[in-house]
């Protein structure tokens, strides 16, 4: 496939999502596009046309878009393409509150715009085979599931302090409820729709933050099972786990080492085991699968947009609540 991307943003995962282009697509044009409008500091890697403003872009010379801007910017810099036509990644989170969302889906059906949300965990291989144990019923009903995800924000991009990072400010869609979304994705896509029942919202003096950095929450799931996730930027050592405990045993989803492991009454095994499994191949699967799609993606692991708005949905509901509850529990939302 020869084709012109436009990739909107400078960031780390613009970086990532041009040098992968470049790999699975050699003869590809890239226009690297500056989100803030401001020329680039430093040569880009993997750019055949650098364009410091959006809006000096010829859209029809684009034939697909990613949009890896910070993400109170998506819906502005996704519309310019959806309103071509062209097909458009947005990177998580799709957009920081639910009148964006809005816009961008009555763009994407008055365009019939082909659009996804870049929630890449849904690639790694352990997280497709959580979702067939589930489906499968390996635990029998699901009565509890225990999400945790935390990292050092510090160590999180070494080259820059963390207070200059997207991360850490408000004002650009940080925070951990944006940032570890991923957690509210892959849920909801294995387990079904979640339901808030008490949410807290912490900001650390360790950090000294604008922003969340410590985040908990309760939900339930349809079929009533109860949901504890817990998000933080504050863990030394990197952290990603999920657990389920069913009414036949309990499934260990340790999302770093790509490991899941199964332990009932007669023991625990070892379902699978890849710690050294390049996690890059997540992004690059995702690529394939939207870029390369000549049909409709509802039987694939990319999130839609329905999807994701689901995800802000939930998130929106989660500030909300803590909000109204002085950053403590919440008033049950059902």
């Amino acid at each position: 496939m020869s084709h012109n991307f436009a990739v909107v943003g400078l960031g780390s995962i613009a970086e990532r999502h041009r040098q992968n282009i470049k790999a699975l697509w050699p003869s590809s044009k890239i226009y690297a596009i500056s989100s803030s409008g401001r020329a680039a500091k430093a040569p880009i890697a993997n750019c055949d046309k650098f364009v410091a403003n959006i809006a000096d872009l010829s859209v029809k010379a684009i034939d697909m878009a990613i949009i890896a801007s910070p993400a109170p910017f998506h819906v502005a810099h996704a519309m310019r393409f959806m309103r071509a036509g062209i097909p458009t990644l947005i990177e998580k989170p799709l957009c920081t509150n639910l009148e964006d969302a809005s816009l961008l889906a009555q763009c994407a059906k008055d365009r019939n715009s082909r659009i996804a949300v870049g929630y890449c965990l849904r690639f790694l291989p352990t997280a497709g085979l959580m979702k067939q144990l589930i489906e499968n019923r390996k635990v029998g009903q699901v009565l509890n599931v225990f999400i945790e995800v935390g990292q050092y924000l510090p160590h999180w991009r070494p080259s820059k302090h963390y207070k200059e990072t997207v991360s850490a400010n408000a004002a650009l869609g940080g925070g951990a409820l944006f940032e570890l979304s991923h957690e509210f994705d892959y849920c909801q896509w294995i387990f079904g729709g979640l339901s808030l029942k008490h949410a807290y919202l912490r900001s650390s003096e360790q950090l000294q933050l604008d922003v969340e950095d410590i985040v908990d929450v309760v939900a339930t799931l349809p079929n009533g099972a109860m949901v504890n996730l817990h998000l933080d930027f504050l863990q030394q050592k990197a952290h990603r786990h999920c657990r389920v405990v069913g009414s036949e045993g309990t499934l260990n989803w340790d999302l770093i080492k790509n490991e899941v492991t199964y332990c009932n009454n007669d023991g625990c095994t070892t379902l699978y085991s890849k710690p050294q499994w390049d996690k890059n191949l997540m992004y690059t699967a995702m690529l394939e699968k939207f870029f390369g799609a000549t049909t409709t993606l509802e039987k694939s692991p990319i999130c839609t947009l329905a999807e994701a708005v689901n995800t802000l949905s939930f998130i929106n509901n989660i500030k909300h609540s803590a909000r109204n509850a002085g950053g403590t529990e919440s008033d049950d939302l059902e």
